[in-house]
């Protein structure tokens, strides 16, 4: 993979597994959308980005040379080696047909890493909602609390604003039951009760642990928060999605310990898989 910097664009070139289509379409990211040419647009790291991609280059708006080297080559996992990868996970799953179709389907997915604490607080609401609920309330959320970026685009809050805004006005971008899980999470991240620069260091199932001191943090919503948002690529969520796949062609049990450090990127196959297949 190489990239340039000219008249403001970033354009890479020699990508392989990677379609931003697959990428920004598989559950893992609620800030961005795409637009009627194909080409995607969202906030992260409080700046709007548009990304194209043809074949295997990508061109992506809104970000400086030193805004991509710092942050977005690596949010948007551009410094893997994702053949590497795929190698270790089909190892694992050697014979087994339906991941072999999955990460063929699936084949341009990579994982993200989004910012720590928008990704928590994104899959705290996350719960018990669909994508399009889920994307309302963010960018709700975003508008009243967050830092105006642009003409109507807005960050996503800091633990800070969201603190000093309480659970009453939480509530009222229609987080319905989950404003309390999302103050308090503001509270003690805010507080260093709940110090997410400390995760980089845990294991994974510490780093759940950890989470789960948060109210409305379980296993489900850690894990995910893990996966894509502090590049904890074992991390494993299993939601009704991944039950149905395991259920349906693991015969109820999977034995996830087993499938190693890229456990995650393994999951994501198959929940794409699950979603997108083509019908027999």
């Amino acid at each position: 993979m190489e990239y340039t910097y000219e008249n403001g664009i970033i354009t890479v070139k020699g990508l392989k597994n990677y379609k931003i289509s697959q990428i920004f379409d598989c559950g893992q990211c609620f800030r961005f959308n795409e637009n009627p040419d194909g080409s995607w647009s969202g906030i992260a790291f409080a700046k709007y980005i548009t990304l194209s991609q043809t074949d295997d280059m990508l061109t992506i708006h809104g970000i400086t040379k030193n805004e991509f080297e710092n942050n977005f080559r690596r949010f948007l996992c551009l410094d893997c080696d994702y053949d590497e990868i795929r190698a270790d996970i089909a190892r694992r799953f050697s014979g087994d047909k339906t991941m072999k179709e999955a990460m063929n389907l699936g084949e341009g997915i990579r994982i993200l890493r989004q910012e720590p604490w928008e990704c928590v607080c994104s899959f705290i609401i996350s719960q018990n909602n669909n994508i399009p609920r889920i994307k309302k309330i963010i960018e709700e959320i975003s508008r009243k609390f967050g830092e105006k970026i642009g003409d109507g685009k807005y960050a996503f809050p800091t633990a800070r604003a969201l603190r000093e805004a309480g659970e009453e006005k939480i509530f009222e971008c229609r987080t319905g039951f989950r404003a309390k899980y999302i103050y308090d999470a503001a509270c003690k991240v805010e507080s260093g009760e709940c110090a997410l620069p400390l995760i980089e260091k845990m294991t994974t199932a510490q780093a759940i642990e950890y989470l789960e001191k948060i109210k409305g943090i379980g296993l489900k919503v850690a894990s995910c928060a893990l996966l894509f948002g502090f590049d904890k690529t074992d991390a494993f969520p299993v939601d009704v999605w991944m039950k149905r796949i395991i259920d349906e062609y693991y015969g109820g049990e999977l034995d996830i310990p087993s499938l190693g450090k890229y456990a995650g990127i393994a999951q994501q196959y198959l929940f794409y898989y699950i979603r997108y297949k083509p019908s027999a």
